[in-house]
């Protein structure tokens, strides 16, 4: 197989809806070629979160409307990946009036980690600045009802270890924002992807 810099990793599992935002990686990865210089593997990879070789992944993506209830397996492998120096990045689609997916995931987050582990990171973390400049998470166009609480968060949260996000967690629905159809990118005013980039660039390191 040809060497890769990054693959993008969307992980399945059992409960819930994961398979959102079709067109997103993409679109991500089409945006690491125009504005990196990253041996991109184009095609999505698509692994079960119970399935170790998930554990090899440089950054694994989870997303979904619905329930999360991990399985013995499914949590065991998250654990071992977050810990273990992988990066995971979690979003919310928050179309759901009572927050469901919000409340399911953070509670799945607690029992792992501990109930203080998940928490808001400054607008000024170096995330924010490892390629493009931002002043805090870029909000979106389609962010309704995170939590179900009615708010556009102007935050982001995450799970560190070392001194390093491992896990990151939004609200903003960002997948949604970035499943454009890609013939029309052209006519963006401000490509937004941009920030996905940098999500990748501090998870590879930077």
């Amino acid at each position: 197989m040809p060497a890769y810099d990054f693959y993008f990793s969307r992980l399945t599992y059992e409960s819930g809806d994961w398979d959102v935002d079709i067109r997103m990686p993409s679109n991500v990865l089409n945006s690491l070629v125009e504005y990196t210089t990253l041996k991109v593997d184009p095609v999505e990879r698509i692994v079960a979160l119970s399935d170790p070789k998930m554990l090899e992944a440089p950054f694994c993506y989870l997303a979904g409307h619905k329930l999360v209830q991990f399985t013995p397996a499914e949590r065991k492998n998250f654990e071992r990946y977050v810990r273990g120096g992988g990066f995971v990045f979690v979003d919310d689609c928050n179309h759901d009036i009572d927050g469901l997916f919000a409340k399911s995931f953070e509670a799945e987050v607690a029992k792992i980690f501990g109930p203080k582990a998940l928490h808001k990171i400054s607008n000024s973390h170096p995330l924010y600045s490892a390629f493009f400049k931002f002043d805090g998470p870029p909000n979106t166009g389609v962010e309704l009802n995170g939590w179900g609480d009615d708010l556009v968060h102007d935050y982001l949260k995450a799970v560190e270890f070392g001194g390093r996000i491992r896990l990151l967690y939004s609200n903003k629905d960002y997948g949604c924002e970035w499943d454009y159809d890609f013939r029309n990118k052209r006519w963006l005013a401000i490509d937004n992807t941009r920030f996905a980039v940098n999500i990748i660039q501090y998870a590879l390191g930077a």
